[in-house]
């Protein structure tokens, strides 16, 4: 078998290889801190425009599919190595479909990998159909390594005291796991047949890396993981089989800027009392109080903010305490 080819870029890595062998050969046990993937989804990636109504001319073309008889195998290959090359604690996100998703729950579940949470996420304009509810969906298995801390940026995006209009929490609702994210289009310009959106990649890496971190995908594709990696100053190391897709891709990479994604992370909210044990001194200031407040006027989103900062609870604590007490 010939040679991968290899395509460095700074400290990233690119190999032109299937991404069993590829990890086999170029990834060491317990080395990657992330991965973050979209396999095959195993319905005639050839096909796709008849699942997805778009002008299929500026589709690269080189997408390699994956035989529904052979999923179960390719997914148990492919998910052992990603077993074996994260750290303890490491993580990973699959990006699945749900035609054969029984077959990477399935590999999943015959690894050490803990599921931590199963996401949905909701695009715009599903798959049109006539005869049946529209696929307007897709799933996110997101699983950690046992034997290590796990990393989780609880104020990565939001911190917990940031409320909206209507004094709901930010961080909250940013951290249900139904996921509104819409895809990329791109019409007129060239393509890849199936691309992640920045926006989702974004938040994946926010919530789950720190800069300098080893974040993989065993399934390159049209580099929107790579991309994301490298525009958030992660380090990056990806496989793709298909040699037209990898070398249509590495010129557009080499392009994009270390650091260039980065967005200013909100000021931490460090919550003292969080999970503690409610005093009778605490309930008797926090009754008086909230008197206080809602004799002044205060609206209800004020008065949870004044409460939460005087009494260092969380909002939904105070929220919860009052409800109880108050009908709040």
């Amino acid at each position: 078998m010939a040679a991968a080819t290899i395509e460095r870029i700074g400290e990233h890595l690119f190999v032109n290889a299937d991404c069993v062998r590829g990890a086999a050969a170029h990834l060491a046990d317990g080395s990657v801190d992330l991965i973050v993937t979209d396999p095959p989804y195993g319905i005639e990636g050839d096909r796709l425009d008849r699942h997805y109504n778009r002008d299929e001319r500026f589709v690269d073309e080189g997408y390699v599919e994956i035989e529904a008889r052979k999923y179960a195998s390719f997914s148990r290959a492919w998910i052992a190595q990603a077993e074996r090359v994260l750290k303890p604690g490491g993580q990973l996100y699959v990006v699945s479909g749900y035609t054969n998703l029984y077959d990477v729950l399935g590999a999943l579940r015959k690894t050490s990998l803990r599921e931590i949470n199963h996401l949905i996420w909701k695009y715009n304009f599903g798959v049109y159909t006539s005869s049946k509810f529209v696929s307007s969906h897709y799933h996110i298995l997101y699983y950690a390594k046992p034997g290590g801390r796990r990393r989780f940026n609880l104020q990565a995006r939001f911190a917990l005291d940031e409320t909206n209009a209507d004094g709901r929490s930010l961080n909250y609702r940013d951290r249900e796991d139904v996921w509104n994210i819409n895809r990329e289009y791109k019409p007129g310009q060239r393509k890849n047949k199936n691309e992640l959106p920045k926006a989702l990649l974004k938040k994946i890496l926010a919530y789950s890396s720190k800069e300098g971190d080893v974040v993989c995908d065993f399934f390159l594709g049209g580099g929107s993981t790579a991309a994301v990696v490298i525009g958030m100053n992660r380090r990056f190391i990806g496989f793709e089989i298909s040699e037209r897709t990898f070398r249509s891709r590495i010129p557009d990479l080499r392009e994009i800027v270390a650091g260039s994604l980065l967005e200013t992370a909100p000021e931490p909210h460090v919550v003292r009392n969080r999970g503690k044990s409610w005093s009778a001194a605490e309930l008797e200031q926090l009754d008086g109080r909230f008197k206080e407040l809602h004799a002044s006027g205060a609206t209800r989103a004020a008065i949870i903010a004044t409460l939460s900062a005087e009494l260092e609870r969380g909002a939904w604590a105070i929220r919860k305490r009052l409800r109880s007490a108050r009908n709040f």
